[in-house]
C-alpha cells in the first residue's frame, strides 16, 4: 500500500474559543478514508506567557476528540511544539494536526511509479482562492 502526502496545520483559537466543532468533521473524513490522523497535539499559552501541551484525554472540552479512529501519534516533537507556541499570544491555544491524504495515495503511487517527482507543492490561503474564485464566476 503506497501512502499518501503528509501534510500538518497549526489553528489558533485566540482567546481559547474553542467549540469542539472540528472532531465530528475530522470523524467524517477519517471514515470515509479521504484521510488518517498521523498526530494531534493541543497546546496552550496562559496570561504570563507559560506553555503547555497536552492530549486529548486531559482536558474535558477536548473529550470528543477521543472518538476519533487511528490517530498513530508520536510524530510531533517538543520543537514542533515550541514552534506552534512562538505564535500563540498570551490567553490563547492551538491545535497542531498532521494527517495522511490517503485519497492521494494511488495517485502518488502512480506519479512515483511513472518517475516523477514532486518539484513543488503548496495551498493556496482560503482568502485569495476565495477572492480568485469569486471573480472568475
Amino acid at each position: 500500500m503506497g501512502v499518501g502526502p503528509i501534510e500538518y496545520i497549526v489553528v489558533g483559537f485566540p482567546g481559547n474559543k474553542f467549540n469542539g466543532e472540528i472532531a465530528p468533521e475530522l470523524a467524517k473524513l477519517i471514515d470515509s478514508g479521504t484521510i488518517r490522523i498521523l498526530d494531534l497535539v493541543f497546546i496552550g499559552k496562559d496570561d504570563s506567557g507559560e506553555v503547555v501541551a497536552f492530549e486529548f484525554d486531559q482536558r474535558d472540552e477536548l473529550a470528543a476528540f477521543a472518538q476519533l479512529e487511528g490517530e498513530v501519534g508520536g510524530i510531533l516533537s517538543q520543537e514542533d511544539i515550541d514552534y506552534a507556541a512562538a505564535k500563540l499570544e498570551p490567553g490563547s491555544s492551538a491545535g497542531l494536526l498532521v494527517w495522511e491524504d490517503c485519497w492521494a495515495a494511488p495517485f502518488a503511487e502512480a506519479l512515483r511509479a511513472s518517475g516523477g517527482v514532486l518539484l513543488e507543492g503548496g495551498r493556496v490561503p482560503y482568502e485569495l482562492a476565495h477572492e480568485a474564485l469569486s471573480a472568475v464566476e
